[in-house]
């Protein structure tokens, strides 16, 4: 079994990638970080996104890359811890630079997608399964 995950994205610009998440409030693996690519630590020991040039990415695939503005590749979900902290980081997406993707409030989940500078989905949401519809 995978003991940590590691997710892999396209930037056009590194830094201005860096400064968004940082404004977020995520940080990053200085270890694995570098000119061509940042570790963003979503999950401290479990969960990271890789922030990769085109070059650095291009180093691990021969399939062409996808313009995430224009095409969706991934959604990549997160889950919180509240309704509230979805509507914080939304906050701080818009005033980051990002922009909404979609949203919906199915009463058991409430959801804020959101793309990042470089147009890939960030789905964050809030479940409570308490209120699960049971028919």
């Amino acid at each position: 079994m995978a003991k940590q995950v590691f997710m892999n994205f396209v930037v056009k610009d590194l830094e201005k990638s860096k400064t968004f998440f940082q404004a977020l409030g995520y940080s990053f693996n200085p270890q694995f970080t570098n000119e061509d690519a940042a570790c963003l630590v979503i999950d401290d020991n479990h969960i990271y996104a890789m922030l990769l040039t085109e070059a650095s990415f291009k180093r691990f695939t021969n399939k062409e890359l996808v313009d995430a503005k224009t095409a969706n590749e991934v959604l990549t979900a997160l889950s919180l811890e509240s309704r509230e902290e979805v509507d914080v980081i939304y906050n701080k997406v818009i005033a980051a630079g990002g922009k909404l993707h979609r949203k919906e409030d199915l009463g058991f989940m409430y959801t804020k997608a959101i793309e990042d500078l470089d147009g890939h989905v960030w789905e964050f949401f809030h479940m409570d399964l308490s209120k699960f519809p049971t028919a």
